[in-house]
């Protein structure tokens, strides 16, 4: 198994000692994170949920955190940095958005005719 070596503060590397051997699953579980944070999708399900009207679903846009991430996220694409973490963010907004253009569209009749 490889070794890594990383620099810590202090507070970090007591918490770390109380760990012990369940860092390496631990570090694995984090990093298995949905590409978006839970926020975005409960925001997107609780407006779904509300049964939203046509004049509703015209008006739905993104929170204001994000419409910043995501423009953070097109600009560092457009500059080649990002991460692929980032990457696979930005791939969820984008589907997303496509998404909610489908059912902006009418592209999405069972939806609202569930209503």
């Amino acid at each position: 198994m490889p070794k890594i070596t990383i620099e810590v503060p202090e507070e970090l590397s007591n918490q770390l000692a109380e760990i012990g051997d369940r860092l390496p699953e631990l570090l694995r579980l984090s990093l298995q994170q949905p590409a978006l944070p839970a926020h975005v999708y409960r925001y997107i399900l609780n407006f779904i949920a509300s049964k939203p009207t046509p004049q509703e679903i015209a008006a739905f846009r993104p929170t204001l955190e994000m419409q910043q991430r995501l423009r953070s996220l097109l600009l560092r694409s457009k500059a080649g940095e990002l991460t692929p973490t980032e990457e696979r963010e930005l791939n969820k907004y984008e589907q997303i958005k496509h998404l909610v253009i489908m059912l902006k569209a009418g592209s999405l009749p069972n939806f609202v005719s569930a209503q």
